[in-house]
């Protein structure tokens, strides 16, 4: 069986779109094509609803893929086995997913200064609505040093860089060692190619989630506390407004 044609990866602000039903198990739905993200890289994944052709709309809660790279969504209601090849109107939770977004384009921002000033790569990160975390093996790491971090992002925040995506093959990623920034997680890789996100004019990054158009979208970032997680492992706090 054919995987899901993830809409998301050419558009992240493709909100709606019409699919057809591929398969059906007990309170979930996989579809040909979709615009909901099933989550990774820290974001969760996006909810919203289903409508059916005779009239029934099911709530989608959360979103996950299979090995199949078939992506499933998760309700609480079944659509009767009936309904397989039935087309749809697949409409995610827009404000969700536009905060996810912010959220995680800033977390794009902080990564990229916390390596190119100071050498620190990402182990790990959650995204939320209210508040998202990140953390990094960060060696020499002050709380001090926080606020020099925060003054830079803003600064290339209120630049209102503009944001892109583009694929490139494996191949050719293998020779970009500058797109990654974690150690030890490689981004997914679908049909021999990644996705690279680029913020014009400052960094470029491998990466499947979603994202703003242009960068003064996020609003203002205030890391509003940092912990220490072991020797030089550091988590960072942020709050958009």
């Amino acid at each position: 069986m054919a995987g899901t044609i993830k809409l998301y990866l050419d558009d992240d602000h493709c909100f709606e779109t019409d699919a057809s039903i591929i398969a059906i198990k007990a309170g979930a739905l996989a579809f040909d094509r979709t615009c909901f993200y099933p989550g990774g890289g820290g974001q969760p994944s996006d909810e919203g609803r289903a409508s059916l052709g005779n009239g029934q709309v099911l709530e989608i809660a959360s979103v996950y893929e299979d090995a199949e790279a078939r992506i499933w969504h998760v309700g609480q209601d079944t659509a009767p086995p009936d309904l397989l090849g039935a087309r749809v109107r697949l409409a995610l939770n827009r404000e969700k997913r536009i905060v996810l977004s912010r959220y995680h384009t800033v977390l794009h921002i902080l990564n990229t200064i916390a390596l190119r000033d100071h050498a620190a790569w990402i182990t790990g990160a959650q995204i939320g609505t209210d508040y998202s975390r990140i953390d990094f093996k960060w060696d020499g790491f002050s709380p001090a040093v926080c606020t020099e971090v925060e003054a830079k992002a803003n600064a290339v925040i209120e630049a209102n860089h503009a944001l892109k995506s583009f694929s490139i093959s494996e191949e050719e990623f293998a020779k970009r060692p500058d797109l990654l920034r974690t150690l030890e997680v490689r981004p997914p890789v679908v049909n021999g190619h990644v996705r690279v996100v680029a913020i014009a004019g400052f960094d470029e990054q491998a990466c499947g989630g979603t994202h703003v158009l242009a960068t003064k979208e996020i609003g203002r970032l205030s890391i509003f506390r940092s912990e220490n997680k072991g020797r030089i492992n550091k988590r960072l706090y942020v709050r958009l407004s």
